[in-house]
């Protein structure tokens, strides 16, 4: 089982402590894919510095993408003053990998697990469940432009699934090692962590989101 969990573990919302039941042990040979289809040893992601990966939903749906357009404002040097690594995951096939990220701006580490192996292994949630977008610090766009957005996407790759709309998200800071230091499992596809509190968790500095005043501005 986990060779170390810190006390700090939280659900989303912060309600109260979580334990959650992840084997790093059993997940850390869990293949995921790059943007060009090369297999990438799960474990090999955090093995060597403390890494924040984002578990994300769909890349269709635009509370995926306003979360990513988000992350992709982390400034670089912010990461490497902290020694600490970025990763999102989703759960496309890898194909979509560089139209997602060309759409979002972001521009770290990005991996998919089409067959969501890893999310299972990390007890993500999985139900349809779209929670109260207004109360999300990084969702932008209305529920009505939102959903019109996402259908449009959508409209434009037919019979091309780019995730699983009831599967769920989080956020989990591992290693170096087989260390989990804070987990955050989305109770639905709006229930993002706070990424300023994530950053805290994580030893990285705050950034300031000054174009929407719903998202915390030092």
């Amino acid at each position: 089982m986990l060779s170390d969990v810190s006390s700090d573990l939280s659900i989303s919302r912060g309600v109260e402590p979580e334990k959650p039941e992840i084997d790093l042990n059993s997940v850390r040979n869990a293949v995921v894919y790059d943007e060009l289809g090369n297999k990438i040893r799960f474990g090999d992601i955090y093995k060597k510095q403390k890494t924040i990966i984002c578990f994300v939903r769909h890349f269709l749906d635009y509370t995926c993408k306003e979360y990513v357009e988000d992350l992709a404002k982390i400034p670089l040097e912010y990461l490497q003053e902290a020694g600490v690594r970025l990763v999102v995951l989703g759960p496309a096939p890898y194909k979509f990998i560089q139209g997602f990220k060309k759409l979002t701006g972001y521009q770290y580490t990005l991996y998919c697990d089409p067959e969501q192996l890893v999310y299972k292994a990390f007890n993500c949630v999985v139900k349809l469940d779209h929670g109260n977008p207004y109360k999300s610090k990084h969702i932008k766009s209305g529920v009505l432009m939102g959903v019109l957005s996402s259908t449009w996407r959508a409209m434009r790759s037919p019979n091309e699934f780019q995730g699983d709309v009831k599967q769920q998200g989080g956020a989990f800071i591992l290693g170096p090692g087989d260390v989990l230091h804070f987990a955050h499992h989305d109770q639905s596809s709006s229930d993002h962590m706070p990424i300023n509190n994530l950053l805290t968790k994580a030893g990285v500095q705050q950034v300031s989101f000054q174009k929407d005043p719903r998202i915390q501005v030092l």
